[in-house]
């Protein structure tokens, strides 16, 4: 398409003045709250039994069977999550590899612990890290890993066990957004030393706030455990310094009522990406996402990628422009955590990709309170908009 007959074509986008794909806009999130979940949360406060009890340990047993792992350590958020698994499994002073392309708290509570995150780039492919550059960022000083399965992709768990063997480093799995997500056709919960979990309201499955931690260990689950609760044996017998950083028996109560319907939801978000696969793979420029060989993607997220070159508007705008058409979409994430401020201290690393992938990613609705229809207005929105932005 030439500039001018993409000129002439941007006229008819609703961003400036021509008529929207949706007039009701197609949400980007939505929050799957249902009159089960409502009653589950209420049978448990009429008993007057809302601290952590016999739900917190059924929601516990249930979601161990779920993820593959032997042991679930249920926890007040995944950010408590990811600070009760590093804790046992590395020390202050040391380094741990983590990725830049990720939310912030998978390095911030590696910061927390006293450590230094040793950020590495993502793969360009599946944006996950990429485990090459991870292998030539290790010292002496390396005794971990962490690596988030993003967007509910799994990471290439093969190739991290294999560079965490080498290097004797402890593995941690960041799952926030990996809920039913399979690798080799098992759960996340069969991998790595500890993988954690969180059930913000905007995840594939909510308690409110909370956050799982699974491990495979009984020694770890044990030291988790006391981590979780003042590092407590017996009341008022304290081993060790830990946290309240328990989940109530209200939380865990719309936990297993979400469990229910985990496997059906999912099975929807699946649905709903493999047809946006089908309809942004036959626009140019723009690509679907890549799911790891051997996994099977969550899609928490469902992540779109522009070839800025191919069109004459950069990726903000073209959002502009699609949130006008009726689409909502989101940006996840607008910088890597490389170039966040509380890290400007650990000095300017080149990291290529993920600054590349901080321009040119973005997110539309794949969760499962959209239906096909909806999912075709989004395709019909994503292929005006490209085609008016053509270069």
């Amino acid at each position: 398409m030439s500039h001018a007959s993409a000129v002439a074509s941007a006229s008819s986008l609703a961003v400036n003045g021509g008529a929207p794909v949706s007039e009701k806009p197609i949400p980007m999130i939505s929050v799957d709250i249902t009159d089960a979940d409502v009653e589950a949360a209420v049978r448990t406060l009429r008993t007057g039994m809302l601290a952590q009890g016999a739900n917190v340990g059924a929601f516990e047993t249930r979601f161990a069977e779920l993820t593959g792992s032997r042991h679930a350590i249920a926890c007040a958020n995944g950010t408590c999550a990811l600070q009760l698994a590093y804790e046992p499994l590395f020390e202050a002073g040391d380094e741990v590899l983590c990725p830049t392309w990720t939310y912030i708290a998978t390095a911030s509570m590696i910061a927390a612990r006293g450590a230094t995150p040793v950020f590495c780039d993502a793969d360009p492919a599946t944006y996950n890290i990429d485990v090459e550059d991870a292998a030539k960022r290790i010292t002496p000083k390396t005794t971990a890993i962490a690596v988030t399965h993003l967007y509910g992709n799994p990471a290439n768990i093969d190739a991290v066990q294999k560079l965490a063997s080498a290097h004797n480093l402890s593995v941690i799995y960041d799952a926030a957004q990996a809920h039913l997500a399979t690798y080799r056709g098992e759960g996340l919960g069969a991998y790595g030393d500890a993988v954690t979990y969180s059930f913000y309201p905007t995840k594939n499955m909510t308690t409110g706030e909370g956050g799982m931690v699974t491990v495979n260990s009984d020694e770890l689950d044990h030291d988790v455990r006391l981590l979780r609760s003042h590092g407590e044996t017996q009341k008022y017998t304290h081993e060790r310094v830990g946290y309240n950083y328990r989940m109530t028996d209200v939380e865990a109560a719309i936990g297993l009522s979400q469990l229910d319907r985990i496997e059906s939801v999912t099975a929807r978000r699946r649905t709903n990406a493999a047809e946006l696969n089908s309809l942004v793979s036959a626009i140019p420029g723009l690509h679907p996402p890549s799911v790891t060989d051997s996994a099977e993607h969550a899609y928490h997220l469902y992540v779109v990628r522009m070839d800025l070159d191919a069109f004459l508007c950069d990726r903000d705008a073209f959002l502009d422009a699609l949130r006008a058409e009726g689409v909502q979409c989101a940006v996840h994430y607008p910088r890597p955590v490389h170039r966040q401020p509380v890290f400007s201290h650990l000095g300017a690393a080149s990291f290529p990709v993920a600054d590349q992938l901080a321009k040119s990613l973005f997110c539309v609705p794949v969760h499962p309170g959209i239906g096909k229809d909806d999912v075709a207005r989004v395709g019909e929105a994503l292929s005006k908009v490209a085609g008016a932005y053509a270069r």
